[in-house]
């Protein structure tokens, strides 16, 4: 798979401040790339370099060949932007966001109408053309957003924390027209703290902390190299530690005390879950290692602020 996107030690300061910390890393064309971390991390840094809306601070970085900065408009021609904020024109209606979108990118009208009609059917929002912006919902809103960065045709997509604040079905509709156009072979770029967005969508992920990236791969090989397969989650007072390490350490693969529950992780959780029902521990939750669970192993439980 071909890149299309190469960065190179990226840097990226405000005064004193590392943002992003010389991190390397390559996209695919075709392929969807997922930014993890938490708050602070420094993945909408990294991607507003991508889409050359903020400077290069130190290192390389190419798309589609092309040398990343503030100047580049092809970069930018090449690219659509689904922010993580509600950026359209509350005075106007649907259409006429839309219409004003099109004009940046010098799309004669009658083309634009074209295009404008098919998104609003894509993104399900033929109904609400001729409606004001504060007439819609949240999730419309963020709907309206994709067709706007679909206007221009691009070849890459930015989604930063494209589902944030949306309920289960509206972000479901979102990720169901995210993997449509994956399919029609646009490139992904996508940044998220929902764990099951990622599976959902991402092909390949880094995970962010403070700047740098802490690990690369496919989420599922992520999961079985840093968590095996299964989880099993007991309450219990730490005092009681040594005691149940004792039985169930040999039987798993690691284990971590977070307050009053202590994780034990497996790759076959019959025999460790087979003990915990002799020793008679009914405060425990047996599951699927996920995602989520590599995130706090890598990043850490407590809130960053």
């Amino acid at each position: 798979m071909a890149a299309i996107i190469t960065a190179r030690q990226l840097g990226k300061r405000y005064g004193n401040f590392k943002a992003v910390d010389g991190i390397s890393f390559e996209i695919g064309e075709g392929e969807c790339f997922g930014f993890l971390g938490p708050n602070g991390a420094g993945k909408t840094s990294t991607v507003r370099m991508i889409h050359c809306v903020s400077p290069v601070t130190s290192g390389t970085l190419t798309v589609s060949g092309m040398a990343a900065h503030v100047d580049n408009r092809a970069v930018k021609q090449q690219t659509g932007v689904i922010p993580q904020e509600i950026t359209l024109d509350n005075d106007l209606t649907v259409r006429e966001n839309l219409q004003v979108h099109a004009h940046f990118f010098a799309i004669p009208r009658a083309e634009a109408q074209r295009r404008i009609d098919g998104l609003l059917k894509f993104v399900e929002l033929e109904k609400k053309r001729d409606s004001r912006i504060d007439q819609l919902s949240t999730g419309m809103k963020r709907r309206l957003l994709i067709a706007r960065a679909l206007l221009n045709q691009p070849r890459i997509i930015i989604a930063d924390e494209p589902t944030t604040g949306l309920d289960p079905q509206a972000r479901h509709l979102i990720w169901q027209r995210l993997r449509q156009l994956k399919g029609q072979g646009t490139t992904l770029v996508l940044t998220t703290q929902y764990m099951e967005e990622a599976q959902q969508l991402c092909d390949r992920i880094v995970i962010m902390h403070q700047g740098r990236i802490l690990k690369e791969g496919v989420p599922a090989r992520l999961i079985a190299e840093e968590i095996g397969r299964e989880v099993a989650e007991i309450r219990a007072a730490p005092d009681q530690d040594e005691r149940l390490l004792a039985e169930l350490a040999p039987l798993a693969r690691g284990h971590e005390r977070v307050g009053d529950t202590l994780y034990l992780y497996s790759d076959d959780g019959r025999a460790l879950m087979k003990k915990v029902l002799e020793l008679d521990l009914p405060a425990t939750v047996h599951r699927p290692a996920s995602l989520e669970d590599v995130f706090l192993k890598l990043t850490g439980r407590g809130l960053i602020e």
